[in-house]
């Protein structure tokens, strides 16, 4: 299977026919263009190209423009290339949509996480605090990080303040609950990365477990 280019609409919670409820993600899937096909003779690989998603023309640049002419389809605002074993079942201009997954597949979803900004060691790693009780000049704080007079430096990795969050995160094994075609939505059960409104890709689980 391809990837799938979503917008994570928020979060809500079903019921099933015995009653036990499952917190479920709202995705919604509009449909994808193909807008270039690559095979290994003319690029060394294969690969499909495709477009989704809406976008006025006097934001899309010349470049980009000549390409979506090149196709002979519409403008979009996001283009993306995914891997497939053989290029010749895709043609130009073909329409792909969320038929293509089925309730109860495994699939695993890549997205940016949530910026954070700059946090400290507790919220960025977890780490243990200091004592509270009166006295105790250390609460939050990163504690002990060079390595005394041996080897009189940082290490390499240390867990220290920095920046959290805006970053590729992908979960694995998540499952389809629902696929809604009417309206272009599909239900995944548990969360997914990033805010509402931000892009998402669903892709056939790697590591597929039972």
């Amino acid at each position: 299977m391809i990837g799938i280019i979503g917008k994570k609409i928020g979060m809500t919670q079903v019921f099933n026919e015995a009653g036990i409820v499952t917190p479920v993600t709202v995705v919604e899937v509009a449909p994808m263009i193909v807008t270039q096909i690559k095979t290994i003779e003319t690029d060394g690989y294969n690969a499909i190209q495709v477009a989704t998603g809406e976008v006025k023309e006097k934001h899309v640049n010349k470049p980009v423009k000549g390409h979506f002419d090149k196709a002979g389809v519409a403008y979009k605002k996001t283009l993306k290339e995914f891997r497939v074993e053989n290029p010749s079942e895709f043609t130009i201009g073909q329409e792909i949509t969320a038929d293509i997954l089925s309730e109860g597949q495994k699939i695993d979803v890549i997205g940016t996480s949530k910026g954070k900004g700059t946090a400290g060691t507790i919220k960025r790693y977890n780490n243990s605090r200091g004592p509270e009780t009166h006295g105790s000049k250390y609460h939050r704080g990163a504690g002990s990080l060079g390595g005394a007079s041996y080897p009189a430096r940082v290490i390499k990795g240390m867990q220290m303040a920095g920046k959290m969050g805006n970053e590729q995160v992908t979960v694995l094994n998540l499952e389809v609950v629902r696929v809604d075609l009417e309206r272009s939505f599909i239900l995944v059960k548990g969360a997914v990365p990033g805010p509402k409104g931000g892009q998402i890709v669903i892709r056939e689980a790697v590591k597929a477990t039972n």
